[in-house]
């Protein structure tokens, strides 16, 4: 009876990180949802590189800003509905990227897709932290990484692969398309979404004392966890914005072969997220997991800024830097579970993870605006020490939020 009660419990937390990772997956993929289009989009609109840069900071700021509301949208409204949002959100953006005409569409469509993404983090960690056991939470953040890595990768091929064959606007009607096709899954899959019921798996803590809505925000520790997303994200913009254009211009490489490179440093991290899932599982000792893949990345950043290695080689540093990013993933959000939401409970999870999440967006969204000119008065290779260098800042935040975990970890066993 235990082992068929286990293989439920089991059965059960396979299902929830399944569809919550599926669903993040069409998140990442509609991070990129402009970028393979930018060589369409420049010529067609006349635009150069800080205005499509300028694209990606509304889809960032509308993102970031709304994922901060977001979490207490989640926590007051459950988290299923709020996803149901967000996809719905998604799905239009796709379609106003088809129907676009002038820049201010293309802008339009960006914060749609903005708007839509702001709900992932703080639906999809409300619902694993809340539906999935405990000792499996490891796993089920490795796999909610690579599915976000996976949509990532799936974007390029699919967008600039469709605008090649059909043009950009039909591009953008498939991403419609693809969003509507997950909205109906969700839907199918609604029950799973829902943490209402009795909380059988939940976290060891201080659950019943609710705190006061806002009290997370005196948190020394909830900042440096917003401070290391908003560093590290800055780093993987640049990449994930300019990559193909960067290499085209220092290495002399093809769009096609630049691209290819872009994909690789995709699927790296990809596999680097599945490795980084094991890693987590087994210690405590995440932020020094994330200093030595973060690290590597870093290296990889400033060797491929030295454009001293022949062009057939940057693949492969490529992906060594996105693995070192894909590793360091979900023990990242282990830490940031351990440090940011302690003392809290967990009713108080889309909040924080709200707030401390929107780090990201709002990296993502200031990077643009400052790498972007970079790029157009051709300082390429600045642009890729700019990346180490906030690379290492985000080691060092890293560092910084694993302390503060250790003290709350001693403290608690003190007081137990």
């Amino acid at each position: 009876m235990v082992a068929l009660l286990h293989d439920a419990a089991t059965r059960r937390d396979v299902r929830v990180i399944g569809v919550v990772s599926f669903a993040h997956a069409t998140s990442h993929f509609f991070h990129l949802l402009l970028p393979p289009l930018f060589p369409w989009l420049m010529a067609d609109f006349s635009l150069n590189f800080t205005q499509v840069g300028a694209l990606m900071s509304v889809f960032f700021v509308v993102s970031g800003t709304g994922q901060a509301l977001a979490g207490f949208a989640v926590d007051r409204f459950g988290p299923g509905r709020v996803l149901l949002f967000g996809v719905s959100s998604l799905a239009l953006s796709g379609f106003a990227l088809a129907a676009a005409s002038s820049y201010a569409m293309l802008a339009l469509a960006a914060g749609l897709a903005g708007l839509g993404n702001s709900v992932f983090h703080p639906v999809d960690f409300t619902i694993l932290n809340r539906r999935v056991s405990p000792q499996r939470l490891g796993y089920a953040f490795s796999a909610h990484g690579l599915s976000g890595n996976l949509g990532w990768a799936v974007a390029p091929v699919f967008m600039a692969g469709i605008a090649g064959l059909a043009g950009w606007h039909w591009a953008g009607f498939a991403a419609g398309l693809l969003a509507t096709i997950v909205l109906a899954t969700l839907l199918w899959q609604r029950a799973l979404l829902e943490v209402r019921e009795p909380v059988t798996h939940a976290t060891p803590g201080p659950a019943a004392s609710a705190a006061p809505t806002f009290a997370f925000l005196s948190s020394s520790a909830v900042w440096l966890c917003f401070g290391f997303f908003f560093v590290l994200s800055g780093a993987l913009s640049v990449v994930q914005t300019y990559a193909p254009t960067l290499l085209n211009r220092l290495y002399g490489l093809s769009l096609a072969a630049s691209t290819s490179s872009f994909t690789a440093y995709l699927l790296a991290g990809a596999v680097g997220v599945a490795i980084g899932g094991f890693v987590a599982g087994r210690g405590r000792s995440q932020d020094r997991v994330i200093t030595f893949a973060l690290a590597v990345s870093a290296c990889c950043a400033l060797l491929l800024a030295s454009a001293v290695f022949p062009g057939w080689s940057v693949i492969g540093l490529m992906a060594l830097l996105g693995m070192g990013v894909g590793v360091a993933g979900p023990s990242r959000d282990l830490l940031i579970r351990q440090a940011a939401t302690a003392g809290f409970g967990r009713e108080a999870y889309g909040r924080v993870y709200g707030f401390v999440y929107s780090g990201l967006d709002v990296g993502f969204a200031v990077a643009p605006l400052v790498f972007g000119p970079l790029m157009d008065h051709g300082h390429y290779s600045a642009a890729l020490v700019g990346v180490a260098l906030l690379l290492g800042a985000s080691i060092l935040t890293a560092l910084s939020v694993g302390v503060l975990a250790r003290v709350g970890r001693r403290v608690v066993a003190g007081a137990g």
